[in-house]
């Protein structure tokens, strides 16, 4: 709370929510003196709110009886993570986004100062994210009913219909959801097939609360089970390389889907799968330290035919 207008804001929430309160509470709370809360609590009045001061050394503050307050108050810095929340909203795969994005942005508006409207407003008109190519699902509730159960830890029956596969009923744990590759993921355990499984909200037809509770294992990070997931998926190729670097170099070079990263003598064990060669030598190449290619042999080759090309760039 560095600046005055916070602070202001933080009195007005504080009368808002503890009714009364002495001038050296607010002092305390606020870490400043009992002088500078006078001078806030002025400048709550200069805005049209109304405060009943009590006299007297231990005397206290009050909203006047009866007073509502506006719906809300922001700071600038929350009007700009709202702004930037709501506008990444439309890039996140959700049905319906643009228009309930608008909508939302309208009320906001109507209950801000013209400034803080020129800022918000600056924000959407000025901002680009990119949030790749979504898949957008039919609607949102899977998301809603889903996320609902993940924090309530209560099993849902979830209606889903894999990439040309039939239509299929399970039982499902939600553990968490994550967005990914422009995909919104729920994962979990999947109790038909006995085992940790994520699943598309885009291919989820139905979710259907039941009346069974289940544990969530402690920290579970479903983006990260997720990238891990992608990782280690069976490909046409078993790769493993030895990165010469320390394990937190590597971490900050790979990026998590390229493979799982496993400290050992010598540097750091590099393991992955993929079906295109070409590829995973592009990405090695990039690398700001030495590796060694243990298996395929395949990779040595790609890499070499990467260097050929690449050096005769330099000869053009």
């Amino acid at each position: 709370m560095s600046r005055p207008t916070t602070r202001v804001l933080t009195v007005l929430e504080l009368l808002q929510t503890h009714g009364r309160m002495s001038g050296s509470q607010l002092a305390e709370r606020l870490a400043v003196d009992r002088r500078t809360v006078r001078r806030y609590i002025a400048m709550l009045e200069e805005l049209g709110i109304p405060i009943t001061a009590e006299r007297g050394r231990d005397g206290a503050y009050m909203l006047v009886a009866g007073f509502k307050l506006p719906p809300m108050m922001f700071t600038d810095d929350e009007a700009l993570a709202l702004s930037v929340g709501l506008l990444a909203a439309r890039g996140l795969g959700l049905a319906e986004a643009a228009p309930a994005v608008a909508s939302a942005q309208a009320k906001l508006e109507r209950v801000m100062p013209a400034t803080l409207k020129r800022r918000v407003r600056a924000v959407d008109e000025t901002v680009t994210l990119d949030l790749s190519h979504p898949t957008t699902p039919r609607d949102n509730a899977a998301l809603v009913a889903l996320s609902t159960a993940s924090q309530t830890q209560r099993r849902v029956r979830l209606t889903y219909r894999a990439s040309e596969r039939e239509q299929t009923e399970r039982d499902f744990d939600p553990y968490g959801l994550a967005w990914r590759g422009g995909r919104w993921y729920a994962v979990g355990m999947c109790h038909l097939r006995n085992g940790l499984r994520s699943f598309r909200l885009d291919r989820v037809h139905s979710v259907q609360p039941l009346d069974v509770s289940f544990s969530r294992p402690e920290g579970f990070d479903a983006l990260t089970h997720l990238t891990l997931s992608v990782a280690t998926l069976p490909r046409e190729f078993a790769i493993e390389v030895l990165l010469e670097t320390g394990l937190e170099t590597a971490r900050r070079q790979v990026f998590p889907a390229f493979g799982v990263l496993e400290k050992v003598a010598g540097g750091v064990m590099l393991r992955g799968q993929t079906d295109d060669l070409g590829w995973f030598a592009r990405e090695l190449a990039r690398l700001p330290f030495a590796f060694e290619i243990r298996r395929p042999d395949a990779l040595r080759e790609e890499l070499a035919a990467c260097a050929r090309r690449l050096l005769q760039q330099t000869r053009r």
